[in-house]
């Protein structure tokens, strides 16, 4: 497998509602002492406040989201369709009583200590900017709490500036 390189973040060339809403991608939180990562299919890239950003959405129940909170940095990582049940597992497993991580058949590799997952061909690392609590007075369509958070289960919305752009 050839080895990372990093690249300008302007000579990314994805299709956002590809690789995140159909290909999915794994969110990578915390630190060289304990890391998790989750399965993600909602969200997206672009500029907000004058930087190039991601934004993503982790729900309350997540062990990943402590690790967000915890930190300053998080990393969306893409991987091939070779990796789809390894984004199965980490989409339905939690990484609070079990190595989630090498469980699913992944391996976590660092970029400034920041986490990511190896077997990624593209990685976003990202310092985070803000962090949105979504609640149910947000909604102006009535039908998405009835459909998305019957179970009171909310997400926050995290902005990250992207600072470095890892591909293969």
């Amino acid at each position: 497998m050839h080895t990372f390189q990093p690249i300008p973040v302007d000579m990314l060339d994805m299709n956002p509602f590809t690789k995140i809403g159909k290909e999915w991608a794994l969110l990578t939180a915390g630190n060289k002492q304990e890391s998790n990562t989750m399965t993600i299919s909602w969200g997206g890239v672009g500029v907000l406040w004058g930087k190039n950003v991601v934004y993503v959405f982790v729900r309350d129940s997540r062990y990943t989201k402590e690790l967000i909170d915890a930190g300053d940095f998080f990393s969306l990582t893409f991987v091939s369709d070779q990796y789809h049940d390894a984004l199965n597992y980490c989409g339905s497993h939690s990484g609070r009583n079990e190595d989630k991580i090498a469980n699913a058949g992944l391996s976590v590799d660092y970029r400034h200590g920041i986490p990511y997952i190896d077997e990624g061909n593209l990685v976003l690392v990202c310092e985070k900017m803000s962090a949105t609590r979504i609640t149910d007075d947000s909604f102006l369509d009535s039908e998405i709490a009835d459909k998305w958070y019957k179970d009171g289960d909310m997400h926050t919305m995290y902005v990250g500036q992207i600072i470095d752009v890892l591909a293969r």
